[in-house]
C-alpha cells in the first residue's frame, strides 16, 4: 500500500503511532517502548504492512529528537510537526479539550496529511556534532554564571562591598581574595570554599576556551561565513547554523524575520496605524541577534550609525534596537543564502527574496533602509516558493507527491480504525476529566 503517513506521539519510555491513508482513514495504531527491542518491533511492523510511508514526529528538535536520528540513519522520511499545530488540529478535530497519547498522534498525522510545508529533515552528521558542541557551550556558560553569582556572594561576605565587579574572572577573584586572611572558623571556612569557586571557575573557563576554538574550526570546515558579521562569534554563527539547517526552507527574508522572532506584528485598528514587538519565534536566535545588536552599538560600526538615525527619529531606544535586530536578521538570512549559493546547493538565479547574496564583509548597513511596508512586517502567509526543487531533501508538496492536495473528512471522528485492527488497546476511547466547551 502506498501513501500512508504513520503519525508519532513521541515520549521518553514510549511513542504511540497512527497510521492513516491518503484520505485520512486510520488503518492502525500502537504503542512501543523506546528501547531496541520496542523500536525494532515498531520498525518491522510500519515497514512489514505499507513499504511506502512517511513518518511524521511531533517535535522533531525536543522530545522527539532521538527517535527521529533513529529513523533518519536508516534512511527513513521524516517530517517535523510543531506541537502547537498538532494541539490546534486536535482541538479543531475533536471539538473538545481531551488529550490523550491517542489523540496526539491521530493529530499529528493530520497535520502531515493536510499540511504542505512541514520541514522534512535531513540526516547530517556534521551538523548534528555542531548542535552537540553548542549545546555543551551553552551548558558550560551556564555553569560559568552560577559559578561566578556564588562567588560573588561569598566575596560579599569576606569584603565590604564585594567584589564590585561585574564580569569577575578567576585572576581578579584571587587578586580579592590575597588581600583577605580572616582568623574566625566562619571566615576562614567561606575563604576555603571561595578558593574552591575560583578553582572551577579556572576549569571551566578552560572548557569554554577549547570549545570556543573547537567550534571556530567546524563553521569555517562547514564552509560558513557568519562569523564576518560583526557581533557574531563562533558560538552564534553555530547556534544559527544549528537551528536554521536548511535555509531553503525560509521563503524570504521576511519569513526568515517571523521565524526569529524580529519582524514585529501588526497591531492596527481602524485609523490607527501600529505594530508591536513579537514575542514568538525561534528565542535562542534572536538571543544570538539581540547580542550581535548590543556588539554593533558599542563599537563604531555602521549598526551603530542606524541605530543612532532611528533615535534622531523619534524612535525610543528599544524601537532603535529591534529595528537594528531585524536588519541584522536579513543580514544573516543573506549571508546563509550566499554560503548556500557558494555549496552549490542551490543555484545563482534562484536567490530569495530579491537578494544576490551577502559578501564577507556584509554587516547591518549592507541592506537598504527596511520600511514599515515590506521588511518591518512580517508575510500574511506563506509566501510561493523561490528555491528550484533540489532532489530528496527538497521540501515536499505534501507527505507525497500521489497523494492529492486536499483529502475528504473523515467518516468517523471516533472508534475502531478502518481497514485494520489496532495493534494494541489504546486510550482513544476513555473519557477525559475535562469539562466540556458550552455551546
Amino acid at each position: 500500500m502506498s501513501g500512508v503517513i504513520v503519525g508519532v506521539d513521541p515520549h521518553k519510555d514510549s511513542v504511540t503511532i497512527e497510521a492513516v491513508d491518503g484520505h485520512g482513514q486510520v488503518l492502525a495504531r500502537g504503542r512501543f517502548g523506546t528501547d531496541t527491542a520496542g523500536y525494532r518491533l515498531m520498525s518491522g511492523y510500519v515497514h512489514g504492512q505499507w513499504p511506502h510511508h512517511v513518518w511524521a514526529v511531533e517535535g522533531a528538535h525536543g522530545v522527539g529528537r532521538p527517535l527521529a536520528q533513529r529513523l533518519l540513519a536508516q534512511g527513513e522520511t521524516v517530517l517535523d510537526v510543531p506541537a502547537k499545530l498538532a494541539a490546534r488540529v486536535r482541538v479543531f478535530d475533536t471539538g473538545n479539550a481531551r488529550k490523550t497519547d491517542a489523540t496526539d498522534a491521530h493529530a499529528v498525522a493530520m497535520v502531515a496529511l493536510r499540511t504542505p510545508r512541514l520541514t522534512r529533515l535531513a540526516y547530517d552528521e556534521e551538523l548534528i556534532a555542531l548542535r552537540l558542541l553548542t549545546d555543551r557551550r551553552d551548558e558550560l556558560s551556564h555553569l560559568r554564571v552560577q559559578t561566578v553569582n556564588r562567588l560573588h556572594r561569598l566575596l560579599t561576605e569576606l569584603i565590604p562591598g564585594g567584589a564590585n565587579k561585574r564580569d569577575l574572572s578567576a585572576l581578579q577573584a584571587r587578586q580579592l581574595l590575597a588581600t583577605v586572611k580572616p582568623r574566625t572558623l566562619v571566615g576562614k571556612t567561606i575563604r576555603r570554599m571561595a578558593a574552591e569557586e575560583i578553582a572551577d571557575l579556572v576549569v571551566v573557563d578552560a572548557k569554554l576556551k577549547a570549545i570556543k576554538k573547537e567550534l571556530k574550526t567546524a563553521v569555517t570546515d562547514r564552509g560558513s561565513h557568519l562569523m564576518d558579521l560583526f557581533g557574531v562569534g563562533p558560538a552564534g554563527a553555530a547556534r544559527i547554523l544549528c537551528d536554521v539547517g536548511d535555509v531553503a526552507r525560509f521563503c524570504d527574508r521576511n519569513h526568515f524575520a517571523s521565524w526569529t522572532g524580529t519582524a514585529p506584528l501588526d497591531a492596527s485598528s481602524g485609523e490607527q496605524i501600529r505594530h508591536r514587538l513579537s514575542r514568538a519565534g525561534n528565542r535562542r536566535m534572536n538571543h544570538v541577534i539581540h547580542i550581535a545588536a548590543i556588539v554593533q552599538i558599542r563599537h563604531d560600526t555602521e549598526g551603530r550609525a542606524y541605530y543612532r538615525r532611528k533615535l534622531a527619529d523619534a524612535k525610543t531606544p528599544m524601537e532603535a534596537l529591534r529595528c537594528l535586530k531585524r536588519r541584522l536578521s536579513d543580514a544573516v538570512y543573506r549571508q546563509l543564502v550566499a554560503d548556500a549559493h557558494a555549496r552549490g546547493t542551490v543555484e545563482q538565479e534562484a536567490d530569495p527574496g530579491g537578494h544576490s547574496g551577502a559578501t564577507p564583509q556584509s554587516s547591518a548597513a549592507d541592506l537598504h533602509t527596511p520600511v514599515i511596508g515590506s521588511s518591518d512586517k512580517p508575510q500574511p502567509g506563506p509566501a510561493p516558493r523561490r528555491y528550484p526543487d533540489r532532489g530528496p531533501h527538497s521540501t515536499p508538496r505534501g507527505a507525497f507527491d500521489s497523494q492529492p492536495a486536499t483529502t475528504t473528512r473523515r467518516s468517523r471522528q471516533d472508534g475502531a480504525p478502518h481497514g485494520r485492527t489496532t495493534l494494541t488497546a489504546t486510550s482513544a476511547g476513555g473519557h477525559s476529566t475535562a469539562k466540556r466547551p458550552r455551546s
